[in-house]
């Protein structure tokens, strides 16, 4: 069971503005996640506004995706360092 991964497009600017080495970082983390079975078993889900949202550590950064089962798809909502990703 293989887990596709899809940028949305204000997540790809995101992924496109950091340091080169930041983003094969966060990429290489990001294929390790849509290799397991289950991507629920690394990362966190969000509560209050973004409850249905997942996030995941990445270094400094962090990663804000939607899993959708149906599809077997996780969809990349925003990218940013931890301290500005959550504004």
């Amino acid at each position: 069971m293989a887990w596709t991964l899809d940028f949305d497009a204000a997540a790809r600017r995101q992924l496109r503005k950091l340091p080169r080495n930041v983003g094969e970082q966060i990429l290489a983390g990001l294929q390790q996640i849509a290799a397991l079975e289950n991507p629920r078993q690394r990362g966190k889900a969000m509560v209050g506004e973004r409850k249905g949202y997942w996030r995941y550590r990445i270094g400094d950064y962090r990663v804000i995706v939607r899993i959708e089962d149906q599809r077997l798809v996780i969809v990349v909502i925003a990218i940013g360092h931890r301290r500005e990703v959550y504004r």
